[in-house]
C-alpha cells in the first residue's frame, strides 16, 4: 500500500510547526508520533519514528509526524519536553478539525515517547484521554548526555517496546518506571537503541496488539 507524504505546517504557541501527514484515506483514528530528542539529530525522518508512522496507516489511521521546536520548519527552541507538549496538544487540535473527532493513539521513539507520556496526562485531564500509547525506547531516568527523565504514569494497557542491548537508554530505566505500574515491558532481543535490523519487530508486535 503506498501513501503519499505530505508536509504541513500548524500554528502553535512558539510558531510554526512542521509536520509530515500520511493519510490512508477514510482514517479510523489518528495517530500522533513523536521523534527523538532534537538536540542529537532527532527529527520526524527518523527510522523508528517513520516504521510507527507506516504501521499506524496501515492499520487505518492518519499519521502525524511534527518536528519539534528548532527542527525542519518548526520555530522555536528546544524546552525539554514542556513547551513540546503544548505542540503536540495544538496539533492534535488542528488534525481533529481536519479529519472530525476520532480515536487518537500516541506513540513516540526515545525523546519522543517521553513527550507522549506528557501529553496522555494532559489529555486524561482534559477528559478526552488518547485511546492507547505505544511507547518505544522511552527515555526515562539518567540517560546517556547527563539527562535525566521522570516519565509520566500511563495507562495499563500501554504498549513499551525496548531493546535488550540498549546503551543509551539502559533497560533497567524502564523497568523500574514500569514496575511500580506492574506495566508489562516487551523486551526485544539484541534490539540497540535505534532498533538496527529490528524495525519490523516493531511493526509486529503494533499490528498483533491492535488487531485483537
Amino acid at each position: 500500500m503506498k501513501i503519499n507524504e505530505e508536509r504541513v505546517v500548524v500554528d502553535g504557541p512558539a510558531g510554526a510547526i512542521e509536520l509530515i501527514v500520511e493519510n490512508p484515506g477514510a482514517p479510523r483514528g489518528i495517530a500522533l508520533i513523536c521523534h527523538p530528542h532534537p538536540l542529537f539529530g532527532g527529527a520526524n525522518t527518523n527510522k523508528v519514528t517513520q516504521t510507527l508512522a507506516r504501521t499506524f496507516t496501515h492499520l487505518d489511521y492518519v499519521a502525524l509526524r511534527p518536528n519539534f521546536r528548532g527542527v525542519g520548519g518548526s520555530t522555536g527552541t528546544h524546552d525539554h519536553g514542556y513547551g513540546e507538549c503544548e505542540d503536540m496538544l495544538s496539533v492534535l487540535a488542528d488534525a481533529k478539525r481536519r479529519y472530525g473527532d476520532l480515536p487518537v493513539a500516541l506513540s513516540g521513539f526515545s525523546f519522543g515517547a517521553y513527550v507522549q507520556t506528557r501529553v496522555a496526562q494532559a489529555l486524561v485531564e482534559a477528559n478526552h484521554p488518547a485511546q492507547r500509547l505505544v511507547l518505544v525506547g522511552t527515555a526515562a531516568g539518567h540517560v546517556e548526555g547527563a539527562r535525566q527523565y521522570t516519565v509520566k504514569p500511563v495507562a495499563n494497557d500501554t504498549i513499551v517496546i525496548h531493546g535488550a542491548v540498549d546503551t543509551t537508554v539502559p533497560l533497567a530505566n524502564v523497568l523500574a518506571w514500569a514496575e511500580a505500574m506492574n506495566l508489562p515491558v516487551i523486551v526485544v532481543p539484541g534490539a540497540d537503541h535505534f532498533f538496527h535490523r529490528r524495525l519490523h519487530v516493531i511493526r509486529d508486535i503494533i499490528t498483533r496488539a491492535w488487531r485483537h
